[in-house]
C-alpha cells in the first residue's frame, strides 16, 4: 500500500509545538498501522525554532512537487520575526499546492502565511485566540471565527494554535482511516480526545466539538454517556459551577446549538447506529433515552432502516 505524503512547511523561526504536535500524530499513526511518509521542507536554508532549536535534514521547495493527494501542513512562527525576503519563493510553492487540490494547512499563526498567499479570501479560517483580531484587520476578505478548534473551508485548514495542531492531525487521520483508527492514535499519544471514538465524520459529534470551551467540552462528555439518563440542565449548570441561564447561553454561542437540541441529535444518531447494527427496538430506545419505541420506529423508517421489534 502506497503511504500518504505529509510535507511540513518549515519557516525560519517556527515554533516547535506547532510543528511537533501535529509530526507526531502522523508519526503515531505508523506506530498503530498506517504509515505516512514525512517530508520537511523550507525556503529558508537552516531554518531554526522560536526556541533556539535549529533543524537539519529540510529540504529546498523545489526538491517536493506537491500532489493533490498530498497534506500541507505550514507550522506556526514567531511573527515578530517573520523574514519576508523569500516570500517570491514560497508564496507561489503554496499557491500550487492548493491549486492542484492538496489538503493545505496552517497551525497557529501559520494562518497569516496563507493569508498573505491570498488562499484565505473569502474563507472563513481561525487562529490562536490572541491573533484573531490582528488577522482579520490585516485581511479584511477573511472571515476570521473565534473559538474554534480548527476551520475547514473545501482543502484549506487552519487551526487555532499550539496543541491545536493535534485535533487537525486526528481530523485528518480520521478523514484517511476512520473514528476509531484516529481515537486509537489519541490513545497511543496519551492525550484527551474531543470527538467521540465511534463518531462518523459528519457526527453530530464532529459539527458541534470544534472549540475551545472546556467547560462546555465537560457537558458534552457528560451528556455523551449519559444519553440512558434524564438529563436536566440545571444539574448539568451545577456540574460546570454556572446558572442554568449561564450555561444555556453559553452552549449555544459556543456549538452552534441548543443543549436540547444537542442531546436529541446525539440520542437519534446513536440509536440509528444500534439499529443499523441490528440491535432490536425496544433495548436502543432504553439505551439511548428516547421513551417511545413508536417514536423511534417512526424515525428508523424515515431513514430507511429496518428495525428489529423482538
Amino acid at each position: 500500500m502506497e503511504k500518504k505524503r505529509v510535507i511540513f512547511f518549515l519557516f525560519d523561526h517556527v515554533h516547535l509545538m506547532d510543528l511537533a504536535g501535529a509530526v507526531t500524530v502522523f508519526y503515531e499513526a505508523g506506530c498503530c498501522g498506517h504509515p505516512y511518509e514525512l517530508r520537511y521542507v523550507s525556503p529558508y536554508t537552516a531554518p531554526g525554532s522560536s526556541s533556539g532549536l535549529g533543524f537539519t535534514r529540510v529540504e529546498p521547495l523545489d526538491a517536493v512537487s506537491v500532489q493533490s493527494d498530498d497534506i500541507v501542513i505550514v507550522a506556526g512562527m514567531d511573527l515578530s520575526k517573520w523574514d519576508h525576503s523569500n516570500d517570491g519563493t514560497w508564496i507561489p510553492w503554496i499557491q500550487h499546492a492548493a491549486a492542484a487540490g492538496a489538503t493545505v494547512c496552517s497551525v497557529c499563526t501559520a494562518a497569516f502565511a496563507l493569508a498573505v498567499a491570498g488562499l484565505l479570501d473569502g474563507r472563513n479560517c481561525t487562529t490562536h485566540w490572541g491573533y484573531t483580531t490582528a488577522l482579520q484587520q490585516h485581511f479584511p476578505k477573511l472571515q476570521v471565527i473565534e473559538n474554534r478548534l480548527f476551520v475547514k473551508s473545501d482543502n484549506i485548514y487552519t487551526s487555532a494554535g499550539i496543541s491545536t495542531g493535534i485535533d487537525l492531525a486526528l481530523f485528518l487521520v480520521e478523514e484517511h482511516y476512520g473514528p476509531t483508527f484516529a481515537y486509537m492514535v489519541a490513545k497511543d499519544m496519551v492525550i484527551y480526545i474531543r470527538r467521540d471514538g465511534t463518531a462518523s465524520q459528519h457526527s453530530i459529534h464532529l459539527q458541534h466539538r470544534q472549540h475551545i470551551n472546556h467547560q462546555i467540552h465537560e457537558v458534552q462528555d457528560y451528556i455523551t454517556h449519559h444519553l440512558h439518563t434524564k438529563l436536566i440542565i440545571t444539574e448539568l449548570a451545577t456540574m460546570v459551577h454556572m446558572s442554568s441561564r449561564n450555561l444555556t447561553r453559553l452552549f449555544k454561542s459556543t456549538t452552534g446549538t441548543t443543549i436540547g437540541n444537542y442531546i436529541r441529535d446525539l440520542r437519534e444518531e446513536k440509536a440509528m447506529q444500534l439499529l443499523k447494527d441490528g440491535q432490536k427496538l425496544a433495548w436502543v430506545a432504553k439505551t439511548c433515552g428516547i421513551g417511545s419505541t413508536r417514536q423511534l420506529g417512526q424515525l428508523a423508517r424515515k431513514t430507511g432502516i429496518q428495525a428489529k421489534m423482538a
